[in-house]
């Protein structure tokens, strides 16, 4: 679908623990995209500060509020006709999830300040490592962004469930962190494979890849 000669591309929810490899996926699915030349824009929406975050997505006008000293191009603005990644959509607050789900509904937005409706192409992907049906149980999201976000749900399973995977990510995660701090070479033992798959990895992917790490420079390389 993202790949498609032409067409419009639907909303994607990617669902997971932390370090499961989201941002990763988000990427992919921009690199596998038509859209593969167009920007690619990351918005942390838990990094976002909190008395800025609309005029960050949206943009703002000259004297749209206190420093407003000139006109600002938003975030999702920004991205064009490419991709908004919404990291962490969860995060975001009640009232600005309502202007996003006109957003998504009118493919048109306003700069904070402005009366004038600007068009947007963009393609937008959203992530959240919540459990999103609580949070709609429990009022945090609105039900009407997330039926709106989750066109086409993806989940990614945690390292702990994903075999044989464990195995591969280390010895792919390995290599190049070898590669990075110029050390010759790198080989999982039978032993640190047997460790590997055994261990339940709260932090997933990224907690493999920095465990290697250290494990790599102490080491200085080999098996």
């Amino acid at each position: 679908l993202a790949g498609a000669a032409s067409g419009d591309t639907p909303t994607v929810l990617i669902m997971g623990e932390t370090g499961t490899g989201k941002d990763l996926a988000a990427r992919c699915l921009h690199q596998r995209s038509r859209r593969a030349d167009r920007p690619f824009v990351h918005v942390d929406c838990a990094a976002l500060p909190k008395d800025l975050i609309e005029a960050e997505l949206f943009g703002h006008v000259k004297g749209a509020f206190t420093n407003a000293h000139g006109e600002r191009t938003g975030l999702i603005e920004a991205a064009e006709d490419g991709v908004v990644f919404l990291d962490e959509i969860g995060e975001l607050p009640l009232e600005l999830q309502t202007k996003l789900l006109a957003v998504l509904e009118r493919r048109s937005l306003r700069r904070v300040g402005s009366s004038q409706e600007r068009r947007t192409q963009a393609w937008f992907v959203a992530a959240t490592n919540r459990d999103v049906e609580r949070m709609v149980a429990d009022g945090a999201l609105r039900p009407d962004l997330y039926y709106r976000l989750n066109v086409l749900p993806l989940v990614l399973p945690p390292l702990r469930e994903r075999g044989e995977d464990v195995v591969r990510i280390a010895e792919h995660a390995g290599h190049q962190i070898a590669r990075r701090y110029g050390i010759a070479d790198f080989k999982l033992s039978p032993d640190a494979c047997a460790r590997l798959r055994a261990y339940h990895w709260p932090g997933n992917v990224r907690e493999l890849r920095h465990l290697l790490e250290r494990a790599i420079l102490l080491s200085g390389g080999g098996t």
